[in-house]
């Protein structure tokens, strides 16, 4: 990438991150859960789902399963249907139970604290495992890139990229580590409350304004 186009996207990175600094200054995310491991739980059950139907069924379910050893001793075929209406459900129910057995057997019971180790787990890549380094031990070791941060990475000129953990890579670039926490729940709950995913007239939303160009941007959603 030519320097000055990296450093024309740096000085629009930071106008947009000192907005979303102001907007949402404590990150936390919108998933439920009263224990480490159901928010362990609660991030890979959001991977291509919504955060208000994972907390519907979570609801009752985080009842049920409060500890490690809850989801590890969990039966499979039961646990598989308590999360039927999640997408995916099969293969996140294995991974699940297969997550809490080895954070069990493995770690002693224990999250993770690093992206190294959180990534051996069943179920856990780059973007849950920085969510929840984030989240459980205010750890801000990388960006996670879900839909919300593509999009506006893409829309905004900050990435060429369509692939997630690139996109993340390139805004960890252009961004002071210091305002990584910053960025994925910022523009979560952007995206959320703000400019929704579909083409809508946004030329008065806060950070179109800092970048007009965004208001004619639509990226696809893959």
């Amino acid at each position: 990438m030519a320097e000055g186009k990296f450093e024309e996207r740096k000085a629009r990175a930071k106008k947009m991150l000192a907005y979303l600094k102001k907007a949402y200054p404590e990150p936390k995310t919108e998933l439920t859960y009263k224990t480490p491991i159901q928010l362990v739980a609660s991030v890979m059950l959001s991977a291509q789902s919504t955060d208000k139907r994972v907390n519907l069924v979570t609801d009752t379910l985080w009842k049920k399963y409060k500890t490690v050893d809850d989801l590890a001793n969990a039966d499979l075929a039961e646990f598989t249907k308590e999360i039927s209406s999640i997408t995916f459900y099969r293969n996140k129910a294995k991974a699940i139970i297969g997550t809490a057995k080895m954070i069990r057997n493995e770690f002693g019971g224990k999250i993770p604290k690093t992206e190294k180790e959180l990534v051996l787990l069943p179920g856990i890549a780059y973007k849950s495992a920085h969510v929840i380094m984030g989240e459980l031990h205010g750890i801000y070791e990388g960006i996670p890139t879900d839909t919300h941060v593509r999009r506006f990475a893409l829309r905004f000129d900050l990435t060429d990229s369509k692939d997630l953990t690139k996109i993340s890579k390139d805004l960890e670039a252009l961004i002071q580590k210091s305002d990584w926490k910053y960025v994925n729940n910022g523009l979560v709950l952007y995206g959320r409350y703000v400019c929704r995913a579909l083409p809508h007239p946004c030329e008065d939303h806060p950070l179109t304004k800092i970048w007009p160009p965004a208001a004619h941007r639509w990226p696809k959603a893959k």
